[in-house]
């Protein structure tokens, strides 16, 4: 296992150069990363939110042993700070920034990704030019007896490197959109259950009987 590994590493610092040596880690990395965050993701609770919404709408309703009881069920990040809305201080900055800093976390990883989708196809590109740099010289050192393949074939060993950046990037920066659109999601998701716990339309209701008088 360990001598066809070493195989494929030196096939591929001869034919694509250190370049694409740099890639290949780079995309083992990459795919680290989202391995992970698809995990921590499953683990936080992320989408699963059905206890929640039950939870919020019971406390829209003026229902809060119900509401308590299907938060109490819940198995997502987001329990704790909403536990905090129903029985700790209701202090709205601090709700908000308690449920950024699970954001937070959930969003660790994601500048990296960014970098790799970003930097893959300027690596691909670099060693594209260092390529066709090679393949020039080599037909400058031929002079009058020029052979067509090599320059092709120099040609072809550049552009590999540019198709393997781009092999990198891509599948990196739809993973990276498809996250951020989930933790764009949760964020909507937290922001209305924090407001509707804060000021649910039942406790509306019972305030706006208390000031209506008796004829």
């Amino acid at each position: 296992m360990i001598g066809r590994l070493r195989e494929a590493l030196a096939q591929a610092v001869e034919l694509g150069g250190p370049v694409v040596v740099i890639l290949l880690a780079v995309s083992v990395a990459s795919a680290a990363v989202v391995l992970y965050k698809l995990w921590q993701f499953a683990a936080s609770g992320v989408g699963r939110h059905g206890e929640i919404a039950r939870a919020v709408a019971a406390w829209d309703a003026g229902d809060p042993d119900r509401a308590r009881r299907e938060l109490a069920a819940a198995r997502s990040y987001l329990r704790p700070v909403l536990g905090l809305a129903l029985d700790g201080p209701r202090d709205a900055a601090r709700l908000e920034a308690e449920a950024e800093a699970g954001f937070a976390r959930l969003e660790r990883g994601f500048r990296f990704l960014d970098t790799v989708a970003q930097l893959a196809p300027l690596l691909g590109l670099f060693g594209t030019v260092l390529g066709m740099i090679s393949a020039f010289q080599a037909l400058q050192d031929a002079g009058a007896q020029v052979d067509p393949s090599v320059l092709a074939g120099g040609i072809w060993v550049a552009l590999l490197t540019t198709a393997a950046g781009l092999a990198v990037a891509m599948p990196t920066a739809a993973c990276l959109s498809w996250l951020e659109a989930r933790i764009e999601a949760e964020r909507v998701f937290a922001e209305r259950a924090l407001r509707v716990l804060l000021a649910p339309r039942a406790g509306a209701a019972r305030e706006a009987e208390g000031h209506v008088r008796p004829a």
